[in-house]
């Protein structure tokens, strides 16, 4: 798996007036992005930056295209505010998933909306073959949109875990070959002349199911991701967790079966070699049903397909007892299960898992499920990998915050996000 950025060193600010800049740029953009339109002593008051900075930072956005003027809002006497507002025609971000058999990508509009998606498939998955079908597809994705858009502000890139682990093989049908020690965020970077932001699919897909699925008013949740393998994004008060090196939640390689079945990392009795979409494949496979894709999984679960039934039942088995101890682990508001099943496929296995085992989340008080279904589908990682470089676009972070709290006068800095 590729070398990832150690978490943290690009927070690392100093008393570098460029990067200071940086981080009230991203606080004015979010102030406006949840408020607008709006004006600049709104935004001053918001973003406890002062009113000559934030007209300095409002000029230098609209110029760069980010930011429109809607008009003037009638208040009182007296000339009424210029209002400001995101500007969806000013940028996108390019979304792009590396899955073991294919490779999702999406553009997305500052204003978060979808203007282009494809999917390719892919027969290998090396970083020779990769790089190249990367560009073709953001471009062809460029030049499929109907009305341009002028800047590519940056591409998130996700691809299935874990990064850089001893012992654990990186070859396999649920991993991605040749990417062991590969500089993916570097090389990508360079190919495209673009920011990377480089991301486990499960973590994404968590961004992607708050920012635009069944997350949305939930700040602490898990959410149990299926793409070929099996994954866990968390998200701990509006942010996901990654952990010390980019691995926290694979859940997929969580032992459930002493010298149960061989994984695809090496191991035997992980989860991922009974609950998983890989798993189901192999086992339609022994019964003489191969290349199984999404429609054909669709069939065969609504025509009650003897195997795919006993799959339900065995996942099921394994999986609600996981869920019980993220419950214990996280005290999420709920947890979260999506991304590549079949909807129906995913509403009967959360079925079978009921009724779930006894953990902290069965309060007397509890008026939501313990465990909802995402609403993202098949391109959750992707809406979410697109979702990355618009959060370093737009969203502050809370340790730059402090960082620059530090080195400058407390009305010259944000206590946003």
């Amino acid at each position: 798996m590729p070398r990832k950025s150690k978490p943290g060193a690009e927070a690392t600010i100093g008393s570098n007036p460029e990067r200071n800049r940086s981080h009230n740029r991203r606080v004015v953009l979010d102030v406006v992005r949840q408020l607008g339109p709006v004006g600049r002593m709104e935004i001053s008051r918001h973003a406890h930056l002062s009113t000559q900075a934030v007209s300095n930072i409002v000029d230098d956005l609209v110029a760069d295209g980010l930011l429109i003027k809607t008009g003037r809002l009638r208040v009182g006497r007296g000339l009424p505010p210029i209002q400001f507002a995101v500007n969806p025609d000013g940028g996108m971000t390019a979304g792009v998933e590396i899955a073991a058999d294919h490779i999702s990508t999406l553009l997305v509009d500052i204003g978060g909306r979808v203007r282009s998606q494809r999917s390719v498939a892919l027969l290998r998955n090396d970083p020779e073959t990769v790089l190249p079908v990367i560009r073709q597809e953001i471009e062809k994705a460029q030049a499929g949109l109907k009305t341009p858009i002028p800047q590519l502000l940056g591409v998130g890139v996700v691809m299935p875990g874990p990064f850089n682990v001893e012992g654990m093989t990186s070859v396999g049908p649920t991993t991605l070959s040749g990417w062991f020690n590969f500089d993916a965020t570097a090389s990508i970077g360079r190919m495209l002349g673009l920011p990377i932001t480089l991301e486990n699919d499960a973590t994404a897909a968590a961004v992607g199911e708050r920012l635009h699925g069944a997350a949305k008013d939930l700040k602490n949740f898990c959410l149990v991701y299926f793409g070929q393998g099996l994954g866990l994004g968390i998200m701990i008060d509006g942010r996901p967790y990654r952990g010390a090196n980019g691995n926290a939640g694979e859940m997929g390689h969580v032992l459930v079966e002493k010298q149960g079945r061989l994984c695809s990392c090496g191991q035997h009795g992980c989860l991922e070699a009974y609950a998983s979409i890989h798993a189901l494949t192999e086992r339609l496979a022994a019964a003489g049903i191969r290349n199984v894709d999404y429609a054909h999984l669709e069939d065969l679960h609504r025509e009650k397909h003897p195997v795919v039934e006993a799959w339900i039942r065995e996942a099921a088995g394994y999986l609600a007892p996981q869920i019980a101890m993220l419950e214990n682990l996280f005290d999420p508001e709920a947890i979260v299960i999506g991304g590549a099943l079949p909807p129906g496929l995913l509403e009967d296995l959360t079925q079978a898992m009921q009724p779930l085992p006894l953990s902290v989340a069965r309060r007397r008080n509890r008026n939501e499920a313990r465990l909802i279904h995402g609403r993202t589908g098949r391109m959750t990682a992707a809406l979410g990998a697109a979702a990355l470089p618009l959060l370093e676009t737009m969203t502050p972070r809370l340790d730059t915050a402090q960082a620059v709290h530090r080195e400058q006068p407390y009305e010259e800095i944000s206590l946003v996000g």
